[in-house]
């Protein structure tokens, strides 16, 4: 009697990132630590502060993307990473959009699902010395490519990017100088890239690869900033920034900042600068607040920037940058870029409904229309251009990029965070002044409300900080760069984000072709051969 073999399974050799392998058991638990995986960059922001950790921040995200069983597993934790992040980055605005938070971390974690796909499809066990040197180039890619999507006005603007983690490091942002923070993005996510090469590699050859690479990365910056002359010197002026503190009456605040000015009396300052929404009278309408403005920057010698979030005469509010002299109103500077829910609602008659459970904006603010430098002038009457700037609009690395082509001296930034008091967003907000500075060559101000106050030189060294638990006035004494200074991302722009764009559109466009081939080769009944 014969013996009849067990029948077998005929396997199917599936290509990359084709989704053939079953669910593992427990796959949200993976999803879960892909979502607190997302946590840990944030660490490496202001308040905690841990630059370093940034290098390594993302390697447990990545390392779930990799081990992913499919590639459209691995975007998914990569979806959960991206939430992670968002969600811990920016949980201080709670209070600001309430339960539009949780949206908002769905809507822009979805934009790492690409990150986690292109981790997994090149890093996948075995690795080879090829696909790890493209790994190194098309990951930050895609890193930065999702970065400068969510950095679009329209959805938000460019908050907690992940270069901003090195703004206490003027030797790193020398990459700033060169190609903005986008620039010094892409270093960070290859630098983490390669040291998950290292730690997964199983031949030598890739692991060789990463290790050259992260040196090489590492170096860089450091090398630019050493090879890169200081931005050329041209005098120097001496800015103070006021800041009342938490006063909740308008007028009290107004009259806290009036006080801290008049103690600059007898004092070689060159321009005062008052935080966002310091007054909130009309200075083209109100002649007792523009007289006190006027008196002050007569008895300083100091022309005044003051802060004006007020209904103008066409019955809407703005929040405008305003320039004073002992004549008057010299011009004024109104603020494009607005803070979604904070200072307008968007599609106010659908979303409307989140003012009544947040303290998001009840009425929308008016944007201006354009930029341009106001033309202030020191105590000696020379002159002294400055690009002012509202609160958010410090994100944005094209706004102070503007402001350098355009001629500005100093970049002067007003702020008010008082919405966001004991959390870390005061310290986030600070911090980007280092990287527009860095990015420039100009040096950067921020005179805020309730701290924090800081200014720094063209490139990105704090010269001085007035924290959220002070009060007062922050003097300092700022050298100038050259009027005909320019950076290497002055002259450039976002080149960096648009090679990021067409690298992630090229590797996107070749893996859809493979997808494509192997779909063909599954209905031709043929297995199918993995690609290298």
């Amino acid at each position: 009697m014969s013996r009849r073999s067990a029948p077998t399974s005929p396997v199917l050799s599936t290509p990359v990132g084709e989704e053939r392998e079953p669910h593992p058991p427990h796959r949200y638990r993976a999803r879960t630590g892909a979502l607190a995986a997302g946590a840990v960059p944030v660490l490496a922001f202001p308040a905690p502060g841990q630059a370093w950790l940034a290098w390594i921040a993302l390697v447990p995200g990545l390392l779930l993307m990799q081990r992913a069983p499919s590639g459209r597993e691995a975007a998914v934790r990569g979806w959960w990473f991206g939430a992670g992040f968002i969600l811990t980055a920016m949980y201080w605005l709670v209070p600001s959009i309430g339960p539009g938070l949780p949206v908002l971390a769905v809507l822009f974690g979805a934009l790492q699902a690409g990150v986690g796909y292109t981790v997994h499809r090149l890093l996948r066990p075995q690795l080879t010395a090829r696909r790890a040197l493209l790994a190194l180039l098309v990951v930050p890619a895609v890193w930065v490519t999702t970065e400068y999507a969510r950095s679009w006005p329209a959805l938000g603007g460019p908050w907690a990017l992940l270069g901003a983690t090195q703004w206490q490091h003027p030797a790193i942002l020398g990459l700033a100088s060169a190609g903005g923070i986008w620039l010094v993005s892409a270093a960070v996510a290859a630098v983490n890239t390669g040291v998950l090469i290292a730690l997964t590699g199983v031949h030598w050859r890739p692991r060789a690869v990463a290790a050259g690479s992260v040196v090489l990365v590492l170096a860089c910056g450091p090398l630019l900033f050493a090879l890169r002359e200081a931005p050329a010197g041209d005098g120097a002026v001496t800015v103070a920034l006021v800041q009342p503190g938490i006063v909740e009456d308008p007028q009290a605040r107004f009259e806290a900042s009036a006080r801290i000015t008049a103690g600059l009396v007898g004092q070689p300052v060159d321009l005062v600068v008052w935080g966002e929404s310091s007054s909130t009278a009309d200075l083209d309408r109100d002649p007792a607040a523009l007289d006190t403005l006027r008196r002050l920057a007569a008895t300083t010698g100091a022309e005044v920037v003051a802060g004006e979030d007020a209904r103008k005469a066409d019955g809407r509010i703005s929040k405008d940058a305003v320039l004073v002299s002992p004549t008057g109103v010299v011009d004024r500077y109104r603020k494009i870029r607005l803070v979604p829910f904070g200072e307008y609602i968007p599609l106010r008659p659908v979303l409307g409904w989140i003012a009544g459970v947040s303290r998001a904006a009840g009425e929308n603010r008016a944007p201006g229309t354009s930029f341009h430098v106001l033309p202030a002038t020191d105590r000696s009457g020379g002159p002294l251009p400055v690009g002012a700037l509202i609160c958010f609009e410090s994100a944005f690395p094209d706004m102070a990029r503007t402001a350098a082509r355009d001629g500005a001296r100093v970049l002067v930034y007003q702020s008010s965070t008082s919405t966001f008091q004991r959390t870390w967003a005061p310290e986030q907000h600070a911090s980007l002044a280092a990287i527009r500075a860095a990015e420039t060559g100009r040096p950067a101000v921020q005179a805020s409300l309730t701290g924090v106050s800081a200014a720094f030189d063209g490139q990105g060294r704090e010269l001085a900080r007035l924290g959220t638990d002070g009060t007062g006035a922050a003097t300092v004494r700022l050298p100038l760069t050259a009027p005909e200074t320019l950076t290497w991302y002055d002259r450039i722009g976002d080149v960096v984000p648009l090679g990021a764009l067409v690298v992630t559109a090229g590797a996107a466009g070749t893996a859809a072709a493979g997808w494509r081939r192997s779909r063909v080769v599954r209905r031709s009944g043929q297995p199918s051969v993995p690609a290298v």
